[in-house]
């Protein structure tokens, strides 16, 4: 953590140095909405790492950004972003040691299923470093612009929340009850020592900014995706974190 602070204040000044005297640099803020989501991890796939819906979170940055030209200037964020997933309703879980002595030495199942919600929480510290090219709309004060480029993701929170209670059941349809009556799902466990601390990735965004006089208010929109599986091991299968994002912000000269 202390490390990806501290190399991103060294480019930062580093880059403010190289373009400081021309009086090309910006200074900026943005904020909106994440909508995180988990993918499946390929060949890893079983019925724990599939099966996530897309929740909602805070995306929010700092930014700095270096002019090179009208159309190109280079961009490094520091960004909070929300991650994760969601899953309602009938899904898997490892069958636990209590339930899996219910079976004959071998043949207790891998998984059971239950009614419930369960919600991984993930968030991150990323640092992207994001080229971008900008036209001016004819002779308006509207801009537009895109960017991209990659990301380093250092992992600050990460929960497994779940909530309901339901009978288990031995099979993905919920036909098939055990005879234990409905188990309570209630729990907030922090699952962070499971899940590998950095990440890298690609990040985009495409947007449309007003130009005032030695700023501009902007609205953007993008997302951003881990090329790396988030767990450490493979027990729960393989996943990769990304998120679509919806900002607004704002940004000045020096």
């Amino acid at each position: 953590m202390k490390k990806l602070i501290f190399y991103s204040f060294i480019l930062l000044f580093t880059l403010f140095f190289f373009k400081a005297d021309a009086q090309n640099v910006a200074l900026g803020v943005r904020g909106g909405l994440s909508i995180p989501n988990l993918s499946a991890g390929g060949s890893n796939e079983n019925p724990l790492n599939t099966g996530y819906s897309s929740r909602e979170g805070v995306d929010a940055g700092i930014f700095a950004e270096f002019k090179f030209s009208d159309l190109f200037s280079i961009q490094p964020m520091l960004e909070y972003s929300s991650q994760g997933g969601k899953k309602d309703g009938l899904q898997a879980f490892p069958t636990p040691a209590a339930f899996a002595a219910m079976y004959p030495p071998g043949q207790s199942p891998t998984y059971l299923y239950a009614n419930y919600n369960s919600t991984a929480k993930l968030n991150y510290l990323m640092l992207p470093i994001l080229a971008k090219f900008g036209w001016n709309i004819h002779s308006s004060p509207f801009r537009f612009y895109v960017d991209a480029g990659p990301f380093l993701g250092y992992l600050v929170y990460a929960h497994q929340i779940t909530t309901g209670s339901s009978n288990f059941y031995t099979d993905p349809g919920g036909t098939q009850s055990l005879p234990v009556g409905p188990q309570s799902f209630n729990n907030d466990q922090n699952i962070k020592d499971q899940l590998h601390t950095v990440n890298l990735g690609f990040e985009g965004n495409v947007g449309f900014a007003y130009k005032l006089k030695k700023s501009y208010i902007f609205v953007e929109g993008g997302g951003n995706y881990g090329f790396l599986n988030i767990q450490k091991g493979t027990a729960n299968g393989k996943n990769n974190a990304g998120a679509g994002t919806v900002d607004i912000g704002y940004s000045f000269w020096l």
